[in-house]
């Protein structure tokens, strides 16, 4: 520990929490819109198709998952790999400069593919996929099969892998839109939204919209709902690793290098960091690690109420720090998720609390502790909350189950 690091003050894991869920815009609902949020949140994660409508309707006051949906259609928000190598949903900004910024863990999670990738030229590789999905959206098989006949002893899945990698793949709709079903189809971000990336080291972009300052909602260019590229348009300018860092800070501080690192899965971010520190503020938690934040940002004090919320599974809030105690009591450490097998989450007074799961005609809610009657009167309120703006009409019942290892 530095004689800084040392001398500057001390913040519990309740005060992270709190700082934290506010950054979140999880202490109250917001009245951002749904574009404005995904900018802010710096995407939402969407393994599945339904935890960013789960995840909004948590954080906005007046949300209705059609917003979101009619924003994917209209090529405004996309679904990419993004952030530790998982589908994410970004605005159409985000996704042509995030994406190049993320792309050395992508390089490196090609190592792993290496034996199954001999004798491949990665290059070449790069630009048949493109040319293979921008001639029409293609699903993983198909560009499989097609990345096989020309290396026929490749390992199919590795070559699939490996165009993913290589090129800003998204999933086109309707795959992604709220009550739609369509399978994974793929083409190039750059050819859905008609506009090249920007380049990682160029910028600065903007720190993003904080809490209570959301940035400007006026929609992108939107194209048509067709396959072909969007009306092209300029490209963004691509955020340096100092801007993502303040960026990140607004959604998710205060925060240490390792958290920045472990969200983005990135190494290495340190040099931004002091190379921002005379425009931040430091603290440190109870172990002494050093904590960054933007100076004027919201530490609310740690007895702010923090009401119930239903969240997605992997929502970024329970990903996006190295020290996950912020949000993820020790005890509960693997308790919201089983194999490869992850659970929506309960938060109760801002920390995990128990899974829920909703069946066809109830939402059952399984603590891991016992809860109060006033917890589950709050509980139950939130819950009734989160149906009607998702599901609005649909009866549904709430249960609360087993307490989970009680």
């Amino acid at each position: 520990m530095t004689k800084t690091t040392a001398s500057a003050p001390v913040l519990s894991p309740r005060a992270l929490n709190r700082a934290t869920l506010d950054r979140q815009l999880l202490l109250r609902r917001s009245g951002l819109s749904a574009k404005a949020a995904v900018g802010h949140l710096l995407g939402l994660q969407a393994q599945n198709v339904k935890p960013p409508y789960y995840a909004l309707a948590a954080r906005l006051d007046g949300f209705a998952p059609e917003e979101l949906s009619e924003l994917m259609a209209d090529r405004e928000v996309v679904r990419i790999v993004t952030m530790r190598s998982t589908i994410h949903t970004h605005t159409a900004e985000d996704c042509l400069t995030l994406r190049p910024l993320v792309q050395p863990a992508r390089d490196r999670e090609l190592i792993n593919f290496r034996k199954g990738l001999q004798g491949v030229d990665l290059d070449r590789l790069a630009v048949l996929a493109r040319e293979l999905v921008e001639a029409e959206p293609r699903t993983m098989k198909q560009l499989r099969e097609a990345l096989l006949a020309e290396w026929p002893d490749a390992d199919p899945q590795a070559l699939a892998i490996a165009a993913r990698c290589k090129l800003p793949l998204v999933q086109v709709t309707p795959r992604g839109l709220w009550g739609r079903s369509g399978q994974v189809a793929l083409t190039t971000a750059e050819h859905w939204l008609g506009r090249p990336a920007g380049p990682a080291s160029a910028g600065p972009a903007p720190a993003g919209p904080t809490p209570t300052g959301p940035a400007s909602t006026d929609p992108a260019p939107a194209g048509p709902a067709s396959a072909g590229p969007a009306p092209a348009g300029p490209a963004p300018a691509g955020p340096t690793p100092d801007a993502t860092v303040l960026r990140y800070l607004a959604a998710f501080g205060p925060a240490s290098v390792k958290d920045m690192q472990t969200w983005a899965g990135l190494t290495r971010l340190r040099d931004a960091f002091d190379r921002l520190r005379p425009r931040l503020r430091t603290f440190r938690d109870e172990n002494g690690v050093e904590l960054f934040d933007l100076p004027d940002a919201s530490r609310p004090a740690e007895d702010t109420p923090a009401p119930p919320r239903f969240l997605p599974e992997f929502d970024n809030l329970l990903l996006s720090h190295a020290d996950r105690t912020r949000v993820v009591p020790k005890e509960y450490w693997g308790r919201s998720w089983q194999g490869n097998q992850a659970y929506c989450t309960l938060l109760v007074d801002g920390f995990l609390a128990g899974v829920w799961k909703l069946t066809e005609d109830t939402l059952v809610v399984q603590p891991f502790y016992r809860l109060s009657k006033a917890q589950q009167k709050d509980v139950t309120a939130e819950g009734q909350r989160m149906l009607a703006t998702l599901y609005p009409g649909t009866p549904y019942d709430i249960r609360f189950g087993t307490v989970v290892g009680g």
